[in-house]
Order: C-alpha cells, then structure tokens, then sequence
C-alpha cells in the first residue's frame, strides 16, 4: 500500500538549509531507500534539508505500517510495503537494510533493476560481488558511511563498479554529500579498511571519551560536568586539527613541555601500549570485516543453489 503527504517534511535537529546548487547532479533524480530505518531517514532528511531533493521524488519502503506513516507524516515523502515496488522507477536504489534480510530482499530485487538505476549499499561487509549476484546487477555503489552521519558529520568511503558512469557516480557522491563528508576510492579493498577505520571508528572515540570522563569522576568532578569537559575538549581539539593542517605529532608537541603535566600523561599511555591497543583493534575490526564478507558470499551462494 503507498501512502503519501503533500506538504513539505518536517526537518530533523542538526540539519540546516542550504542553498539551491546551481549545477545540482540530483537534479530530477528518484531516489528509493530500501529499508528505511535510521540510516535511511538520516538520508532523506539530510537531502531535504540541504533542498537536493524534493520530496515528491523519494521513495522508501518499510514492513510496517506505523514506521512507514511516521515517514510520510515527517517527510513528506512516499512510501511502499513492498521493495520492488519502490525500487522501480528510481534513479538510486539505496539498501539500507539489516544485514540480516539482505539475502530476502537480493531475492526480491533480483532481475528487476535497469542498467541505468545503479544499486547503492551502505551494509558492512557486503562485497560487490555478492551484491551483483544477489541482484542480477552490475551497476553498484558500495558505501561505508558511519553513525555521526545521522547528524550530518559522517564519514563515507565508497566504490563503485565500472558500470557506473560518470553521472551515475556524481549522483551518489551528491546524495552521500548530505550526510557529511565523502571519499571515493578506486579499489574495494579501501572500503573494507575504512569499514575497521571510519565506520568502526566511533566505537573507539566513544570509549575514550567514556574512559576520560571515568576519570574526571574519579578525581573528583560531578559526572555532567566531567562529561562536558570532555565533549567540549574532543570536538575543540579535532577543529583545531582539521584548521591547523598540521600532523597530529607536531600538535600533541605543541602542547607537551619538558617535565610538564601533557609529558606525564603521554609516558603512562605509551608505556600502556596504547597505540598498539588501537592498531590491533583497527586491524581486528578488519579482519572480522573479510570474516563476515566471507560468510555472506557463501550464504548468497548456498541460497542460490537452492
């Protein structure tokens, strides 16, 4: 059943307006998310903020009624039960699934894209070419975004096959604008290492930020205001890096004396091994990426065997 609202979608915190572009690769373009969850709404909101995309020119599909009438009440968008019938007609066809369903919904798709709708992935660990079996398709984006994108701050590594074309991929770098910053590389392999680097790596800058706030309630601080000493401290020195254009070694000396307290902390740490906690956590993170590539292929496999 496709439910649709005419008025203008509600905008999400965090998002600001731009500015019509005047050479916009989005211009005319259908987009449908398939699975529409928080990634997908995190998407749409961040194209219809920024006015890349009207509203009446976003699809999404989703099992649930109640999820699919918060979208169209929120957005304004339209809305499908079934993920063929969303995908036909769109330019951009975004799987933003589990990765649980991602072999049913392969299943559904399978055979019914045309060559000039190109496939984007946004799903860990799902290589193209499981992704091109799965869909009967050769024209796919594979991309790792990470969750600040939901703020519009994310990080995305992305591919693509060679049956993209040029306007093809300035649509998806267009689209992957909205949630932040993007980065295209030529080999898939950098997908997977930005899987364990950028898509993971929240996990890590959340950990430290936790560990230092413990500490700052151990010395003595209130826990609230531990925890804005520290939000402000990690945001304000990562401003300060990406202004300064300067190595990360060349800043930490700037702020380190001889005997002072930054050269204290900086031997506890090392002497901690904390740089090599963090290179086997990137490099573990990595492996377990090619683990899980690895399962799907085979799963895609034995179901097509079936």
């Amino acid at each position: 059943m496709t439910q649709r609202h005419e008025r203008p979608g509600a905008r999400m915190p965090g998002d600001e307006p731009e500015s019509d572009c005047a050479e916009d690769p989005l211009s005319g373009a259908r987009l449908a998310f398939i699975g529409a969850g928080v990634m997908a709404e995190s998407m749409i909101a961040g194209l219809l903020n920024r006015r890349l995309v009207e509203p009446e020119r976003i699809v999404a599909s989703h099992p649930r009624a109640d999820r699919r009438a918060k979208l169209v009440e929120r957005h304004g968008i339209t809305t499908f039960e079934s993920n063929r019938e969303a995908a036909s007609g769109a330019d951009l066809v975004v799987l933003t699934v589990k990765p649980q369903v991602l072999g049913s919904v392969m299943q559904q798709l399978h055979g019914s894209l045309e060559p000039r709708q190109v496939a984007v992935s946004v799903l860990a660990g799902a290589t193209i070419a499981t992704l091109s079996r799965g869909l009967g398709h050769n024209a796919i984006a594979r991309v790792m975004p990470n969750t600040p994108a939901q703020v519009g701050q994310g990080m995305s590594v992305w591919t693509t096959t060679a049956n993209v074309d040029g306007a093809q991929r300035d649509r998806v770098k267009a689209m992957l604008g909205a949630l932040g910053e993007e980065l295209w590389v030529e080999e898939e392999k950098y997908v997977d290492m930005a899987t364990a680097l950028s898509g993971t790596g929240p996990t890590y800058v959340f950990l430290m930020m936790e560990a230092l706030i413990d500490a700052g309630v151990h010395m003595g601080f209130p826990r609230r205001i531990a925890e804005q000493i520290v939000l402000q401290t990690v945001a304000g020195s990562v401003a300060f890096a990406r202004d300064s254009g300067k190595h990360m070694a060349e800043l930490r000396n700037m702020v380190t004396s001889p005997g002072g307290t930054s050269a204290e902390a900086i031997y506890q740490m090392e002497k901690g091994g904390l740089r090599t906690v963090f290179s086997r956590a990137v490099y573990a993170a990595y492996q377990r990426t090619q683990v899980l590539a690895k399962q799907d292929a085979g799963e895609e496999r034995h179901s097509g065997d079936d």
